[in-house]
C-alpha cells in the first residue's frame, strides 16, 4: 500500500464524518460571520486610508 493511498483513506474519512456532524445552520452561520467579517475588514480599511490622506 503506497503512502499516497493512505493519506487519500483517511482524507475520506475525515471528510464523510465531517459530512455527518454538519447542518445547514452551521454552514449558514459560517458563510454569513465570513460575510460580515469581510465588510468590517474592508470598512477598516478604507477608513484607515481616508484617516491617512488627512495626514
Amino acid at each position: 500500500m503506497k503512502l499516497n493511498d493512505i493519506r487519500f483513506g483517511a482524507l475520506g474519512g475525515t471528510l464523510c464524518s465531517l459530512w455527518l456532524s454538519l447542518t445547514f445552520n452551521d454552514l449558514l452561520q459560517t458563510a454569513l460571520m465570513a460575510v460580515v467579517g469581510t465588510v468590517v475588514s474592508f470598512m477598516t480599511s478604507k477608513l484607515l486610508g481616508m484617516i491617512r490622506k488627512k495626514e
